[in-house]
């Protein structure tokens, strides 16, 4: 009778530790596939402050008395060279429509706003360079939202 009891309990059990294997294993892997994606924002957000820097430094050293370069030089007051060429810098995973840049040019130090003109992009004036970008967070079963991330880079125009 005991060894009756003790089979038919161990059968009664049987596939029990596949059930809960499945219960932790989808948690498990909704944590490490959430976890993935806030790696990926990270990675997003450090592209968008090196897109700000890198843009920074090209509209510095394409100011209005540029020389040397073979393209973008002296470089369109407006910010269109710019921001084409922050869009040209390319990170796996990173889509460039996404992208938005805006540069604006200011006297320095006082930081008067300059209206786009020959004049804005002289050397000494202070360019400003904004990137944002919409970063797409999808975690599975918890809805869409896009994320605006943005990054702000000022240098003083060199040449």
């Amino acid at each position: 009778m005991i060894r009756t009891l003790a089979a038919s309990r161990a059968r009664s059990e049987q596939g029990s530790a596949s059930v809960e294997f499945a219960a932790s294993a989808i948690v498990f892997f909704l944590t490490l596939i959430g976890l993935m994606k806030m790696c990926l924002a990270i990675y997003t957000f450090h592209f968008v402050s090196e897109a700000a820097r890198e843009g920074a430094r090209f509209a510095i050293v394409r100011g209005s008395a540029c020389t040397g370069f073979p393209s973008a030089c002296p470089a369109n007051p407006n910010g269109s060279d710019t921001s084409t060429y922050v869009k040209s810098l390319t990170y796996p995973g990173i889509s460039s429509a996404a992208e938005t840049v805006t540069t604006t040019y200011s006297a320095y130090p006082t930081g008067s706003s300059c209206t786009p003109s020959a004049s804005c992009n002289n050397p000494g004036n202070l360019a400003t360079i904004k990137v944002s970008y919409a970063f797409p967070l999808a975690i599975p079963f918890m809805s869409t939202k896009t994320y605006t991330m943005s990054s702000t880079a000022e240098m003083v125009i060199s040449q």
